[in-house]
């Protein structure tokens, strides 16, 4: 065998590797194309929907709820918004299985059983951060937006010099859709914390303490993000830096659990020196107190 057979029996199996991710990308970029023309066939339904947390508002100040299209083609784009964030949503559950099966067959046993509850938490957490978004930060940021109107004795608009000023909403269709899939995207991001972080300490590369040690950073860093990703309103960066900080303390919990059922483990199967690790701590006080 000539040494051009040898590397290219080496390489084989690298290239037999990118054939199956380019089928396995194939295949996710496919259902994520039906997924999306699902949803632009039904696009106005979507949007509607997308809608409720204006419309409730408005309601409850006495006002129609009516968006309007400032260019021809805002109707045509806002349904393609739609369906790009229908589409990926739809497709995701199909999209993670083929991620799964390119990785699995290069995993341990032990590895899958820690990597696939994390794949199955992910979408979970981000669509319970973009409900909360969509139920609970939306109608109450879009309230605080509102509250700036203005009126005219009976609501009325100007009709000449002296009548009283009306400054009504009239909000575009797309800036409504471009705010509220803000809230949504930056919300559910946020939400996958616990899943990264915890996935991390699994992986050896967090601890608990450190989580711990470094929370005063973590706190200037969580104001940051929702100075970032949020409208410039008190309350939704507010709201946001409470969740995602409440989010952080529930990750120090997680990766301390994983951190003691590693410690159990390693224990059962004899890794684990309790005297090593109390001579450790012994020099460890000595270091930090020489008397």
């Amino acid at each position: 065998m000539s040494q051009t057979d040898d590397i290219d029996d080496s390489s084989a199996p690298l290239i037999e590797h990118l054939a199956e991710l380019r089928s396995r990308l194939i295949h996710s970029v496919v259902a994520f194309i039906i997924g999306m023309v699902i949803c632009f066939t039904v696009a106005t339904p979507i949007f509607n929907f997308l809608t409720a947390p204006l419309c409730q508002v408005l309601a409850e100040r006495g006002q129609d709820c009516d968006l309007i299209f400032i260019s021809p083609q805002e109707g045509f784009f806002v349904a393609i918004k739609v369906s790009l964030l229908g589409g990926f949503l739809l497709a995701f559950p199909y999209i993670g299985l083929q991620m799964w099966r390119f990785v699995a067959p290069g995993l341990y046993k032990s590895e899958k059983g820690a990597f696939l509850p994390f794949l199955v938490a992910s979408p979970f957490m981000f669509l319970l951060g973009a409900g909360f978004a969509f139920y609970v930060v939306t109608p109450l940021a879009y309230d605080f937006f509102l509250g700036f109107q203005q009126f005219g004795a009976e609501g009325e608009a100007v009709a000449d010099a002296a009548a009283p000023l009306s400054v009504v909403f009239q909000g575009s269709a797309q800036e409504y859709l471009n705010l509220t899939i803000k809230f949504i995207v930056a919300f559910g991001l946020c939400f996958q914390l616990p899943v990264l972080l915890t996935l991390m300490g699994k992986a050896g590369l967090v601890s608990a303490e450190g989580l711990g040690n470094v929370r005063k950073y973590a706190v200037v860093g969580i104001l940051v993000l929702a100075a970032l990703v949020t409208p410039p309103d008190v309350i939704t960066q507010v709201i946001l830096f409470t969740v995602v900080y409440g989010l952080y303390e529930i990750s120090i919990f997680l990766v301390r659990r994983v951190e003691a059922k590693r410690e159990a483990q390693l224990r059962a199967e004899g890794y684990y020196d309790d005297e090593d690790l109390a001579d450790a701590a012994m020099a460890e006080m000595d270091e930090e107190d020489p008397k």
